[in-house]
C-alpha cells in the first residue's frame, strides 16, 4: 500500500469494504491498465458474457487466438470457453499477489457458468468444475446463480473443494437459502475430507435493479406517499440482506465450521452502478460500508467513487429498523416485494442467457470471418 498513493478505495478497505472492478478485456491485462487498478486499490474482478462479448467486439486482441480455433475446427461453444478462461487465467495471475497478501481472501476473479444451465443442477456442477479445472488457479470464483435449481448444485459444488461467486440474489427468503446451501457445501467437504479453509464464496446481492423496478411501480402508483419512497428500496433490502448475514453467521452450526478453519461467505454488493442520473453516483457504495463485505463497480461507479464519495463509517448496522420501515412502507402503497424479486431473478436469468447468446454469436461470427480468411489465403497460393 505504501508504494502507491491512497484512495478513497483503501478508505472502503480499511472499513472493511473489498472494491473489486466489474470489468475484464484482453487488453486490460496486456496494457497493465488492470495491474494499475489493483495498484490503486482495487481487490477483485468480476465478469459477464456481456462484456466479454464487447471486448471481442473490438479491436484485434483477440484476432490470433480465434484464428487458431478456427483453423482446429473448434466450434463456438469451444471457442467461447477457450477465450474466456484464459482472460480470467491471466487476470488471476495478476491478482495473485492480492489474494497471497490477504490470505485467499481477496485477488479474486469471477467467471460465471454458462446460463443456460441455471435450471439444471447436474449441468451448473459439471461446468462449474470443467472451469475450475481448466483455469487451474486458487483465486478462481465460479458464479452459479441463486436460482432454485442453482442451490444444490451451490452445495455440490463447494463439497468438491470449488470456490463459488453465487450471483443473481434479490430477495432476502433466496439470500437465506444461498448461506444454507454455502453450510450445507462446507459440512459436504469436511465429510469428503477438503480443508475448509481453501475454499471461498462471496453472495452477490444485487441493489439498483431493485430501485429501477420498484421506483417504475411508485411512479405508476403516482401518490405522493409513494414517489416520496422512490430510491429507498435498493438500500433497504441490502441492509437487511446484512442483518441475515450476522444473524446467520452467528449461529453455532457456522461456529462449527468456523472451527474447522471455513471462513465467511461474505456479502458481495452487485449492480452498483447508479441507473438513475437524479441519485448520487456513489449512493450504492457510501450507503453500504460495512464489515467484511465486497462492492463490485463499474469502471464509471469506480472513477466516480475515487473522485468525490464522502464515506461516513458503517453506514448498513444501525438502520435495519429503518430499512424494514421502508419495505413495510412499499406494501402499504401497493407495491408487492414478493412480486418485484420474484420479476427480477427471472428477468435476471433471462438477461444473461441473452448476453451468453450475443457472445455466442460474436465469437460465431469472428470464427466465420477467420475461416474465411483462411480459405483467401489457401485459394491465393
Amino acid at each position: 500500500m505504501t508504494d502507491h498513493a491512497r484512495t478513497t478505495l483503501h478508505d472502503l478497505d480499511d472499513a472493511g469494504v473489498s472494491v473489486w472492478l466489474d470489468d475484464l478485456n484482453r487488453p486490460m491485462i496486456t496494457s497493465g491498465e488492470l495491474q494499475a487498478y489493483v495498484d490503486r486499490g482495487v481487490l477483485g474482478v468480476t465478469t459477464n458474457p456481456t462484456i466479454f462479448a464487447a471486448a471481442l467486439a473490438e479491436g484485434e486482441a483477440y484476432t490470433d487466438q480465434v484464428r487458431d480455433l478456427a483453423a482446429a475446427g473448434a466450434d463456438v461453444d469451444e471457442a467461447v470457453f477457450a477465450l474466456t478462461t484464459e482472460d480470467v487465467r491471466n487476470a488471476c495471475d495478476v491478482l495473485m499477489p492480492v489474494y497471497e497478501r490477504t490470505g485467499g481472501q481477496d485477488g479474486r476473479v469471477s467467471i460465471e457458468v454458462d446460463p443456460g444451465a441455471a435450471k439444471d443442477t447436474e449441468r451448473t456442477v459439471q461446468i462449474a468444475e470443467r472451469l475450475w479445472s481448466e483455469i487451474d488457479r486458487p483465486n478462481l470464483l465460479v458464479k452459479i446463480p441463486a436460482t432454485v435449481e442453482g442451490l444444490p448444485a451451490i452445495s455440490q459444488t463447494l463439497a468438491k473443494g470449488i470456490s463459488v461467486n453465487v450471483t443473481l440474489i434479490f430477495s432476502l427468503d433466496r439470500y437465506r437459502g444461498v448461506m444454507n446451501a454455502y453450510l450445507t457445501g462446507l459440512e459436504q467437504a469436511r465429510e469428503h475430507g477438503v480443508d475448509l479453509s481453501t475454499i471461498r464464496s462471496v453472495a452477490s446481492f444485487f441493489v439498483s435493479r431493485v430501485d429501477a423496478e420498484i421506483d417504475a411501480r411508485l411512479e405508476k402508483i403516482g401518490t405522493e406517499e409513494a414517489l416520496a419512497l422512490r430510491g429507498q428500496a435498493g438500500l433497504a433490502n441490502a441492509r437487511l440482506a446484512y442483518q441475515a448475514f450476522e444473524e446467520v453467521f452467528g449461529t453455532p452450526r457456522w461456529q462449527n465450521l468456523a472451527d474447522d478453519g471455513a471462513t465467511l461467505q461474505r456479502p458481495l454488493w452487485a449492480s452498483t452502478g447508479v441507473k438513475n442520473p437524479d441519485y448520487s453516483d456513489t449512493m450504492y457504495v457510501t450507503g453500504l460500508v460495512a464489515p467484511q463485505t465486497v462492492n463490485t463497480m463499474p469502471a464509471k461507479t469506480l472513477e466516480a467513487t475515487v473522485d468525490h464519495a464522502e464515506l461516513e463509517g458503517d453506514t448498513v448496522t444501525g438502520s435495519y429498523a429503518q430499512a424494514q420501515q421502508v419495505l413495510d412502507d412499499l406494501e402499504r402503497v401497493g407495491v408487492s416485494y414478493a412480486e418485484v424479486v420474484d420479476q427480477l431473478e427471472t428477468e435476471g436469468v433471462d438477461k444473461f442467457e441473452a448476453s451468453w447468446s450475443e457472445l455466442l454469436g460474436t465469437v460465431q461470427d469472428e470464427l466465420d470471418k477467420a475461416a474465411t480468411s483462411q480459405d483467401g489465403q489457401e485459394n491465393s497460393r
